[in-house]
């Protein structure tokens, strides 16, 4: 592609988009693989296993030094389009990448089973007539499939094409006519053999990738067949009668091997891809495809939903996917795109499950620390806490009064959060008394940091901006305020945040995928991420 395309996302449906080679995606995650590097990958045996530091990658927002970084969790990493025999779990799909060396492993392994019929005719001879041969246990001994590319196939899917392909088979053959009889062994090189595969893709009702054989077709270059026997010399006299036979046997067995193996392995394999992840005990990550993968001449497409969902009540989130521009780029097997809506269905099913409530108490405090939570502390600014409670333990309990909103642009990730804090004095016998209930509201920049398994993130807190919603101990200035509760949103409660965003969500991978150099851009709505994938 020379140029980025625009896409308007589907309603109700995606969120995640796989395409192989660059191309604008619909929906809230989108990849792709460039044509060039799945067939360079298609050809190229799987690399060694990346050290852990090797495998992270990670973007920040304004407030922190930018890195280069993943986006998000699971979101299009069913982009894994390169390698015959994958699908990425694109959606599961690797489609390209890893399931070349699955796939053709796995079809080298099934056509090494191939079993050849025996062979019999007759040919005739000068003075001698006809004579009859038989060509018997046959048994092949190697069969390697050494090169092989994958390209899209418009409206269908892939076609992989296996070139240079040999085989090696031995068997026992003899001959009579009348008063000669021989027999002996036989020593068979089959050369230049090229396997071509229609694989249409598709969808089913879980949401999984499915796929079958839309057409095979084999050519063998060369059969080279050494006799040994007394009477060898007779081969010399049918052996053109001989390589045809085999030929012909073997192009229509080496297709009937390719179909099983599609429909008994590669099927079986897709099979395992992931649609949904459940993260904890609120919330599942949803990666189904939405409708079946699309090919054109240039590339392979895959709608993934890429949403959170409540695990007691799944409903409609109340937003649209945002529409999404994907920019052309070829240095990774894959590239994947992580919209906004993806990170956003987050906070809304988290928000509406009350579960982004968080608490902090003077036990979280470090005892070094000037600014305990205690009415003595702020006496300084609320001067009648103090004397209605002296010498008295706080609590402050914070909870999102709306779902947080990811906004992506170019170069920065940040997040407004407007949340209530509800401050308690903490009477002896444990019981707690409302004092006041603030409202704030903060920038938030985001960082996400990705392995080659999960996906996580980090939150840097600016500056608060503070209004008193209700006070039970009179009027006050809640600017007076603004240092300490900046001390404790940054001090205490964000590094609590942070520990359960560094654990991560895990990337909805296929068996045996691993994904390396890591790199990740912010775009509009969306970040960018960019892979190497390799089959372990």
């Amino acid at each position: 592609m020379d140029r980025a395309l625009q896409k308007q996302t589907g309603v109700g449906g995606g969120g995640t988009l796989l395409r192989w080679p660059g191309k604008p995606f619909g929906g809230s995650v989108a990849c792709c693989v460039p044509h060039s590097l799945a067939s360079r990958l298609a050809a190229r045996a799987p690399s060694p296993r990346l050290q852990h530091d090797r495998s992270v990658s990670e973007i920040q927002g304004p407030l922190v030094q930018r890195g280069s970084q993943l986006p998000s969790p699971g979101a299009a990493w069913m982009s894994h389009q390169s390698r015959w025999i994958g699908l990425h779990r694109a959606a599961a799909l690797v489609l390209k990448a890893t399931a070349r060396q699955e796939g053709i492993t796995a079809l080298q392994k099934e056509l090494a089973k191939l079993k050849l019929p025996d062979f019999s005719g007759t040919f005739k001879v000068k003075l001698l007539g006809k004579v009859h041969y038989t060509f018997y246990s046959l048994n092949l001994r190697s069969f390697q499939l050494p090169s092989s590319q994958i390209a899209p196939i418009p409206n269908v899917g892939l076609k992989v094409s296996i070139a240079n392909a040999f085989a090696q088979l031995t068997g026992k053959w003899r001959v009579k006519k009348r008063f000669i009889r021989d027999s002996g062994s036989f020593d068979l090189k089959v050369e230049g053999l090229s396997i071509s595969i229609g694989l249409k893709l598709g969808s089913d009702a879980s949401g999984r990738p499915t796929v079958t054989t839309s057409e095979c077709g084999t050519h063998i270059s060369n059969v080279r067949v050494h006799i040994s026997g007394r009477f060898g010399w007779l081969y010399n006299l049918f052996h053109k009668k001989i390589e045809s036979s085999f030929r012909k046997t073997m192009e229509g067995k080496v297709c009937g091997v390719v179909t099983s193996s599609v429909t008994t392995k590669l099927q079986p394999y897709l099979q395992t891809v992931p649609v949904t992840a459940k993260i904890d005990k609120v919330a599942g990550i949803d990666y189904s495809l939405v409708a079946p993968p699309a090919a054109t001449a240039q590339s392979l497409d895959v709608n993934l939903k890429g949403e959170f969902f409540s695990l007691a009540h799944r409903s409609a989130v109340p937003f649209p996917p945002p529409a999404l521009a994907f920019p052309v780029d070829h240095d990774r097997m894959v590239y994947c795109g992580a919209s906004s809506y993806f990170f956003n269905t987050a906070g809304f099913v988290y928000h509406t499950a009350g579960a982004l409530l968080f608490e902090i108490t003077d036990a979280m405090i470090p005892k070094e620390f000037k600014f305990h939570l205690n009415t003595t502390t702020f006496s300084a600014f609320i001067p009648q806490l103090e004397k209605m409670y002296p010498d008295k333990l706080m609590k402050l309990r914070i909870k999102t009064s709306s779902a947080p909103f990811l906004t992506i642009t170019p170069g920065n990730l940040s997040l407004t959060p407007v949340v209530d804090i509800q401050a308690y004095v903490i009477l002896p016998n444990s019981s707690l008394v409302s004092v006041f209930l603030l409202s704030v509201t903060s920038s938030v920049s985001a960082k996400i940091m990705v392995t080659s398994a999960r996906i996580g993130g980090t939150l840097e807190l600016g500056r608060l901006q503070l209004s008193l919603k209700h006070s039970d101990v009179g009027p006050f200035s809640v600017q007076l305020l603004q240092a300490l509760m900046n001390f404790y949103g940054s001090s205490i409660l964000i590094p609590r945040i942070n520990a359960r965003l560094k654990e991560g969500f895990p990337l909805p991978l296929p068996a045996r995928v691993q994904l390396s150099s890591l790199v990740i851009q912010p775009h509009q709505n969306f970040l960018l991420f960019g892979a190497d994938v390799r089959y372990v």
